[in-house]
């Protein structure tokens, strides 16, 4: 993906709504930092909308909140809503070929969110646990991937279904070119 618009867009989504839900807390950002365990640095160009975050650090950042991935991607939008296949906030993985889509967020009330994978073969994106409760479904569309809880990741194919939980290390590992899933993010 290019540096454009829809790239940086993100960035200021991502910075205005780290200092929405870090007031809400009523946490410093040496005490987000800390509990995310990332530097306070790191933190700070965040909220400024500079940097270049991480899956992993956002999701760090979202246990040390205790609020769902989407409420750092998802600002309000109307009631209908299309996202083109190279369209929405895309963040990528630090350590392997793995894309990441907002698809929908948790509304008011709700508890899941919604996004498009996008993997490659390589190194498998392994996640730290999700807040306690979380369940992740995930439903290969093209090619094939390990997914699951780490150690026990099943194979799957086009069409094929998981469940598995997302408060334990957890995997996906793209087998094929071109991988894609939906992966639907589930919070108790």
């Amino acid at each position: 993906m290019t540096n454009t618009q829809s790239e940086k867009a993100p960035l200021e989504v991502i910075a205005a709504s780290l200092r929405r839900e870090r007031r809400r807390t009523g946490l410093s950002l040496t005490e987000v930092a800390r509990r995310a365990g990332i530097a306070k640095s790191t933190l700070s160009q965040l909220e400024s909308g500079t940097g270049n975050p991480s899956v992993e650090t956002l999701w760090a950042i979202c246990v040390a909140l205790d609020v769902p991935f989407s409420r750092l991607l998802d600002p309000p939008r109307p009631h209908t809503q299309v996202i083109r296949v190279h369209e929405g906030p895309t963040i990528a993985a630090a350590e392997a070929d793995y894309l990441a889509t907002l698809l929908a967020g948790c509304p008011p009330g709700a508890r899941r969110d919604i996004y498009r994978i996008q993997a490659e073969p390589g190194d498998p994106r392994v996640s730290e646990p999700h807040n306690a409760g979380v369940v992740e479904h995930v439903v290969i569309g093209a090619g094939r991937a390990l997914v699951g809880v780490t150690g026990e990741p099943v194979e799957l194919a086009p069409g094929d279904y998981i469940k598995y939980p997302g408060d334990v290390v957890h995997v996906f590992e793209a087998l094929e070119p071109g991988t894609l899933a939906v992966l639907l993010s589930e919070h108790v």
